[in-house]
């Protein structure tokens, strides 16, 4: 196939949430269509109707759209190779199925399920590949019609050659030669007139004009049978690149919802920017052999080449590295931003948050405080609430807790509340100042005293400057808090 006009595709089944592996290898095929100024299509293979879900197929434009990916062609825009549904597209599919019965590349078998699971038990008592027995192969003309006639329900097969080799280059791994002597005559039609996965990719493929397709290795095995029926309908066909599979870290196969989050919009719900999960994703499979971490869509797009795909089965989403990529692009916002997204996930994922109490009890000046105070110590944005609680509930307290880094915790807060008590500035650089230079005078030990007046105040030893948090809270929140604090000891 002519690389002049790169064209690439993701072609998804509507049977569930889109999988983050998808998302992952649509982003590999839309880099290399933009790299080269050339179209990335979405066509949707809903042709499997037993495993069909009604608004999947949305859902994951929806998502795909959320992960800032677009598409040149496909559902919703339409395109010159339109209907970019497969189930629209089932006259086309007759047309090519009836060139490979006029070619005897393919013949009608009527094999039922029972006689097929019944061979299946029979290769698998003697451990050997399933593998059909051409049992209808010979079958005459007139007897197909008649079965036909008759309402018989029927699959039509591809007839494998035998004793030839398949060989291809593989983009990523290379030269690959199969058997033809070990695959199976595959199905290409089934029963309720719906094309196969095998047979409907090969005809739209030629049709919409894909020159690379990108996937996962578990496909590997089926190249063989698709440049067969490329090569039987006198197509060229395009050039394959097979990619790693997705596994979670601890685990040796490809990802299951079993051992955690596959869902693409699942990462979305946890509070995760689209733009950190698809940094992740790039380097799931590709490495630029730099040191550079953070890319933006357009710089991976920029530096995106096939010879840097890793040659391997499976590679490991660390969600350590994920957590690493988010806080990273949290610190980037500005308070601004980072409000504005955190609001727009509450709202998208109906997610509770208490963003909408502090507008509520305090100023923008100080919900913008409270944001640039907590950002950097989040991971996303699911833990912005637990980040945030003391500024709107008192902590519950104890004289353990408060006991924890002094021997007198009732002197130090006594001290405290002495001290701001009659302070009437209660801004920031006031407290600073003031504070510390009353603690240094009476050689008091800082950590023991600003320690305690952390937990006093948050009911937590670790959080954001405890300075920036009381001048947030204010002198009336905050004397009263240390009072209920001794009152407790």
């Amino acid at each position: 196939m002519s690389t002049g006009n790169i064209r690439t595709r993701i072609a998804p089944s509507p049977t569930g949430e889109f999988h983050i592996g998808s998302l992952r290898t649509l982003l590999y095929n839309f880099a290399w269509a933009k790299k080269n100024n050339g179209q990335f299509l979405i066509r949707v293979e809903d042709t499997d109707r037993t495993r069909f879900v009604e608004g999947a197929m949305n859902r994951m434009l929806e998502v795909v759209k959320e992960y800032g990916l677009d598409w040149d062609e496909g559902p919703i825009k339409g395109g010159e190779f339109a209907p970019y549904i497969q189930s629209e597209r089932l006259n086309i599919y007759q047309e090519y199925i009836d060139k490979l019965l006029v070619s005897k590349h393919a013949y009608y078998c009527f094999c039922t399920s029972a006689r097929l699971t019944s061979l299946r038990e029979e290769y698998a008592k003697e451990n050997r590949k399933f593998k059909y027995d051409r049992h209808c192969l010979n079958l005459s003309e007139h007897e197909i019609n008649q079965r036909i006639q008759n309402g018989e329900p029927f699959t039509i097969r591809m007839k494998m050659p035998e004793d030839e080799v398949v060989t291809f280059n593989d983009l990523i791994l290379g030269e690959i030669s199969f058997s033809t002597n070990e695959i199976d005559d595959q199905v290409l039609m089934k029963s309720d007139g719906f094309p196969t996965y095998h047979f409907a990719v090969v005809v739209d493929d030629h049709l919409m004009k894909i020159t690379h397709v990108l996937r996962g290795p578990e496909w590997l095995t089926s190249t063989p049978k698709h440049i067969l029926l490329y090569k039987f309908f006198g197509f060229e066909a395009p050039h394959f690149g097979h990619i790693p599979n997705l596994k979670f870290l601890g685990s040796n196969k490809k990802m299951s919802k079993r051992d955690g989050n596959t869902a693409a919009v699942d990462y979305l719900k946890d509070g995760y920017l689209p733009e950190a999960i698809l940094n992740h994703l790039m380097f799931l499979g590709w490495n630029p052999g730099t040191e550079k971490e953070i890319y933006s869509l357009n710089e991976f797009i920029n530096d995106f080449s096939l010879e840097k795909i890793h040659s391997t089965d499976l590679v490991t989403f660390n969600f350590d590295k994920l957590n690493w990529f988010n806080t990273e692009y949290l610190k980037k916002l500005t308070d601004e931003e980072f409000l504005g997204k955190l609001k727009y996930w509450s709202d998208r994922f109906n997610m509770p948050c208490l963003i909408s109490d502090l507008e509520k009890n305090y100023s923008q000046e100080q919900v913008l405080s409270i944001i640039r105070l907590s950002k950097e110590r989040l991971v996303n944005f699911s833990e912005f609430d637990k980040n945030i609680d003391y500024y709107l509930n008192n902590p519950s307290q104890d004289a353990l807790s408060l006991g924890k880094y002094s021997n007198n915790p009732r002197e130090i807060l006594e001290f405290f509340y002495e001290s701001m008590s009659s302070i009437e500035d209660f801004s920031f650089n006031q407290l600073d100042t003031y504070l510390h230079v009353i603690v240094k005078e009476n050689n008091y030990s800082m950590k023991e005293y600003f320690m305690t007046l952390r937990i006093s105040i948050t009911g937590e030893s670790i959080t954001p400057p405890i300075i920036d948090i009381i001048s947030i809270l204010g002198k009336e929140e905050t004397l009263n808090r240390i009072k209920t604090s001794i009152d407790c000891l």
